[in-house]
């Protein structure tokens, strides 16, 4: 018997996917033989600046989610996460120190000097 998700489609103007995440993404959904996955972007309490990006591969949204399709990809995010994040971009980069999955974040007012925290 399956389980009936709840969930909203969002769009582009919550968060909208790069060309080097969608790659990344993609392969990484391959890899662990969930090309249909998504990545789900939450935002916590934690880091220097007082908020952090949680990020994780997931099968798909839960319920009350916001899957928002970009790029080729699909994003998850809740819907408090959602307030933080509306107008971001997420990128990836390779490089060796500060590489990964980066947020632009419009709505950051304070970030702190490693990037991996923020201040709404």
């Amino acid at each position: 018997m399956f389980e009936t998700v709840s969930y909203k489609i969002g769009n582009e103007k919550l968060i909208r996917v790069m060309n080097g995440a969608s790659r990344h993404l993609t392969s990484l959904l391959q890899r662990q033989g969930r090309p249909n996955g998504a990545l789900r972007i939450a935002v916590v309490g934690g880091g220097c600046s007082g908020l952090q990006y949680k990020m994780d591969l997931v099968d798909g949204p839960v319920d009350r989610d916001i899957l928002i399709p970009s790029n080729g990809v699909n994003v998850v995010i809740d819907p408090k996460s959602a307030l933080f994040v509306s107008g971001s971009e997420l990128d990836y980069s390779d490089d060796l120190q500060q590489g990964g999955f980066k947020v632009s974040n419009p709505n950051a007012m304070v970030t702190c000097s490693c990037g991996e925290s923020f201040a709404a």
